[in-house]
């Protein structure tokens, strides 16, 4: 019986996903084989040294301590994508409140008095303060072509914009699914000076920390909008109030509110909705908890930040999971020991990344605890498992 710890609320549909009969799940429990969790923050957190995976229902990792979960061996999952229509949804919603001034439409409608007429009159009155623009015909600038970037970067096509986009580590798979028409910038700075809005979609890292900065802003075309559905830290606040003031900036939409942004007349902000749908949630839960499930169950890593991706069908025999520190001759220690044991490798693997490497085998036999003992003995090894030992696979 597998342990799962939930530290958020996780939709049904994903936990649906373990079956009751192999798995425990629970807010609180003791001894945890892997923890689930949105939104926690784990990095002050005592982790039980039972948790084997760790599974994040959203993209961003920014609250689970990836490196210490790494130092111990532990996979973190995360659900890439699976809210990519959530978040393109948003994105649009965003360019279209700036591009019509609806948030401040919004409230000008919300504060007039008087009865229907008096209101109608000032209705008639105050609408030319909000004459907008319409988006086809202009330029799209997309930072970052992932799951999202690629569906924002379609769906702006689609809606007769131009589009721009950047990204130097751009996978084979976003690729392919990238409308044709969208063009390659050059760099960022390349790309901020030929849009009228630009949208980031990129982690937040030391690398990416106010990406769009003071000097950034300025390369910006006057009357641009800056739409970040990311992540709070990519966009230098303070230098985007102060384009706003300066009316290069024409609009900054963002899903971060802070005392600095909310009530500034040119800015939009929302409270952190660009995964929250039924269906994102869902979809989520239902991605990390197959992956969590796959990694107990079978050692195959999908979508794990800290770990090569790995997947070895069961073919029969009972299977050794083994996460190591990624140096040279681990893969023959452990052949080694399997033959001075007498078990036959039926099928193995080995994937590494960075430091860490995983190798899946398949024995014969079944491996006895002496030599699971000799296995995670081996300086470097970081964990060993024996899985569908009870019986064969």
């Amino acid at each position: 019986m597998y342990k799962i710890l939930t530290l958020n609320n996780i939709a049904v549909a994903g936990l649906d996903r373990l079956p009751r009969d192999c798995y425990e799940v629970a807010s609180e429990l003791t001894h945890p084989d892997a923890v689930l969790l949105r939104s926690y923050k784990m990095h002050d957190m005592q982790l039980a040294e039972t948790v084997k995976a760790v599974g994040r229902a959203g993209a961003g990792v920014n609250n689970i301590p990836v490196p210490a979960m790494t130092a111990k061996g532990i996979p973190v999952f995360n659900a890439p994508g699976a809210n990519a229509n959530a978040v393109k949804e948003l994105v649009i919603a965003g360019a279209l409140m700036a591009a019509r001034n609806l948030g401040q439409a919004w409230r000008f409608a919300c504060e007039l008095s008087g009865d229907d007429a008096a209101i109608s009159r000032s209705v008639e009155t105050g609408k030319k303060s909000f004459v907008g623009f319409e988006l086809p015909g202009r330029t799209m600038g997309v930072i970052g072509l992932g799951a999202i970037g690629v569906e924002v970067a379609n769906a702006c096509r689609a809606l007769g914009m131009k589009v721009i986009g950047y990204d130097p580590t751009i996978t084979v798979q976003s690729a392919w699914k990238l409308a044709s028409e969208v063009e390659q910038a050059l760099s960022i700075d390349d790309l901020l000076s030929r849009s009228d809005f630009a949208t980031f979609h990129v982690p937040l890292t030391d690398a990416t920390a106010h990406m769009i900065n003071a000097d950034r802003l300025k390369m910006m075309k006057p009357g641009s909008v800056l739409l970040n559905f990311a992540r709070d830290g990519i966009v230098d606040d303070v230098a985007a109030v102060a384009s706003l003031e300066e009316g290069r900036l024409y609009a900054y939409v963002c899903d971060f509110p802070s005392n600095r942004l909310k009530d500034h007349p040119r800015a939009i902000t929302l409270p952190h909705l660009g995964a929250s749908t039924k269906e994102a949630e869902d979809n989520c839960a239902i991605m990390v908890a197959e992956e969590v499930r796959d990694y107990l169950e079978h050692g195959n890593v999908t979508n794990a930040v800290n770990f090569p991706t790995i997947n070895l069908p069961r073919n029969g025999g009972y299977r050794i999971a083994v996460v190591n520190s990624n140096v040279p001759n681990m893969v023959g220690q452990i052949s080694s020991d399997l033959g001075n044991e007498g078990l036959n490798i039926l099928d193995m693997l080995n994937k590494s990344r960075d430091d860490v490497a995983v190798t899946l085998l398949d024995v014969d036999q079944r491996p006895s605890p002496e030599l699971l003992e000799t296995l995670a003995s081996i300086h470097g090894v970081l964990s060993v498992r024996c899985l569908g030992c009870a019986k064969a696979a």
